[in-house]
C-alpha cells in the first residue's frame, strides 16, 4: 500500500507493524461476531451492511 521508507521500516522494527496487527484483530472480531450475531434478514432493507457503511437515506414524506 505505502512505499516503505527508512523511517517506516525503523518504526516497524521498534513498534511492530501496527496496521497489520489492527487489521488482523478486526478480522478476528468480525469472525467472532458472525458466530454470535444472527445474519441480517431481508426484512430490514435500511440496515447498513456494516457499521462503516452509511444507511440508505430515507425518503422524504
Amino acid at each position: 500500500m505505502f512505499q516503505q521508507t527508512p523511517v517506516y521500516d525503523r518504526l516497524v522494527a521498534e513498534r511492530g507493524d501496527i496496521p497489520v496487527q489492527v487489521r488482523g484483530e478486526a478480522d478476528r472480531i468480525h469472525r467472532d461476531l458472525a458466530q454470535v450475531l444472527p445474519q441480517t434478514s431481508t426484512s430490514q432493507p435500511n440496515a447498513p451492511q456494516s457499521v462503516f457503511e452509511p444507511k440508505t437515506p430515507s425518503r422524504a414524506l
